[in-house]
């Protein structure tokens, strides 16, 4: 992936610049998540991240200028990996894909205590709060609306489809379920839950 492509990337260096390795910038990267879901945004600090990696906190400003730019970069590269909402032909198995991805991603165990504190960070942070918005909200429905849009047009689902909703509905549920219940999310709650939201979205 492209650092330069990933919002919130630092600028590529001009010609005669320092040379910055990939195997330092992976190291840091590693180290910094790591640290995330041990200390949190709040207490996070690039010298515990610089420490973590075995770097020099040079290394880090080298790359980034700031936590916050630091953050919301390696965040926006994570986003960028995560694959398109299934095309499996039915809007039920396109669901049912987008869950078990989902699903899979909360399921983490640096995911499971990062997201829930970014979030938190989020609101006492409304600069970072809305840089998140930007770097993980916007990619993530914009992914959903495609394959909601797809549904729609294979008249699968009705045309006059309120999408704000339908997109917070399909995310709402799952998260609630594995990050506040901290219960489980098999095939056969993924299943359940999708004919749930299909009949929603069909109402």
């Amino acid at each position: 992936m492209a650092r330069s492509s990933a919002p919130g990337a630092p600028a590529p260096r001009p010609p005669g610049g320092p040379v910055l390795q990939d195997s330092v910038t992976a190291a840091i990267s590693q180290a910094f998540f790591e640290e995330l879901a041990a200390a949190g945004y709040a207490k996070l600090s690039l010298e515990a991240v610089a420490r973590r990696a075995g770097a020099g906190k040079a290394a880090i400003y080298r790359r980034w200028s700031s936590k916050q730019e630091m953050a919301l970069a390696l965040i926006a590269e994570i986003v960028a990996t995560l694959p398109e909402p299934p095309d499996t032909g039915t809007v039920r198995g396109d669901l049912l894909g987008f869950l078990a991805e989902t699903a899979e991603v909360l399921r983490h165990p640096l995911a499971s205590k990062i997201v829930p504190d970014l979030l938190a960070e989020a609101h006492r942070t409304p600069e970072l709060g809305q840089a998140m918005l930007a770097v993980v909200r916007d990619p993530r429905r914009a992914r959903a609306t495609r394959m909601l849009r797809r549904a729609v047009d294979r008249g699968e689902l009705p045309p006059d489809l309120d999408l704000a909703v339908a997109l917070d509905l399909l995310v709402g549920p799952l998260y609630w379920h594995l990050a506040v219940v901290n219960g489980a999310a098999g095939p056969a709650y993924l299943e359940r839950l999708t004919d749930m939201l299909l009949a929603a979205l069909r109402a």
